[in-house]
């Protein structure tokens, strides 16, 4: 069996063509496929439209998170639901081009790889800033975690090995694409062009995506720690030189200048110790959140009704 795991958030206008696309292409596998919807607490319409859809599909399962968890999180919902040997993670919003499941799941049964990702060949249409932010974000990632995910999605086959590895994995801030690649299985690529969404504009804000980067950079690498210790060695050998200076002209009868450079020191000093304290109170905050081990989700409706686990 093959399970088609689909995160949606606000994605009304394009749920219905969504699923006939996807089930178009899986009803002439050689397989049986299931179709789990995971509703991350949307706004608008959706949860309507897919207790719909499960009159008309009898192999969708619709999840709905009880608010907003985020997409990490609704896709460790899906996959915990999932009971196919592979599971298929895919956006709602058609930019994950449903024709490639067919050679996805070829490559996986046929050529034995156990994690075959979606690599885009190029990047959406989206803004100057959106675009240098991300290329920031990915050149950051593969330089202090050894990963490389540049133009890695997370539209990806998993097989079940890999699923229960990735589910087995005791940490709770989770970066989908980081982890899958962490993992180390072999692994296989399909390329592709993101179609233009269904809706104008992506529903990940600036804001929302410096978050999302912040937080896997915290959770992937201890390097930014690491920062902290390279700062004070040179903060000590600036120190250390300067103070053979002032010593020098104190020695050699020179009057020693103003206090401009004291002040500049003094102020770099202080904001080198205020982001230090700052980026140690980020993996603090990350280890408070670890340690409440609270649900990664709260599910509050699945449909069709059926006996399953109301939390994780």
């Amino acid at each position: 069996m093959i399970s088609v795991i689909i995160p949606a958030y606000n994605e009304a206008k394009g749920l219905k063509s969504c699923m006939e696309q996807t089930v178009n292409i899986l009803k002439d596998l050689e397989f049986s496929y299931e179709i789990i919807v995971t509703d991350d607490g949307s706004t608008d319409e959706s949860w309507n439209i897919l207790q719909d859809l499960t009159k008309d599909y009898s192999a969708l399962t619709a999840i709905r998170f009880s608010r907003n968890f985020g997409k990490e999180a609704a896709i460790i919902a899906g996959l915990t639901q999932a009971a196919g040997d592979a599971a298929i993670v895919m956006d709602a919003d058609m930019q994950h081009p449903p024709k490639l499941l067919t050679e996805m799941i070829r490559l996986w049964k046929k050529e034995n790889f156990l994690i075959v990702e979606g690599v885009k060949e190029s990047r959406q249409k989206e803004s100057w800033l959106r675009r240098i932010g991300a290329e920031t974000f990915y050149s950051l990632f593969t330089k202090t975690s050894g990963i490389d995910i540049r133009h890695s999605t997370d539209f990806k086959l998993l097989d079940r090995i890999v699923i229960d590895q990735y589910l087995a994995l005791p940490e709770r801030g989770r970066f989908f694409r980081g982890l899958t690649a962490w993992l180390g299985f072999p692994k296989a690529s399909v390329y592709f062009v993101p179609a233009d969404r269904l809706e104008s504009g992506s529903k990940w804000s600036i804001g929302s995506l410096v978050r999302l980067a912040r937080r896997s950079l915290i959770s992937f690498t201890n390097m930014p720690l690491r920062l902290i210790t390279w700062f004070g060695l040179f903060t000590f050998i600036g120190s250390f030189v300067l103070g053979i200076q002032t010593l020098w002209n104190k020695f050699s009868g020179r009057a020693v200048d103003g206090f401009t450079t004291v002040i500049l020191i003094q102020l770099a000093l202080g904001s080198l110790i205020m982001f230090s304290l700052g980026l140690i109170g980020e993996y603090l905050a990350r280890i408070f959140e670890e340690v409440k081990s609270r649900p990664l989700y709260v599910i509050s409706d699945i449909e069709p009704k059926r006996s399953k686990k109301d939390e994780k």
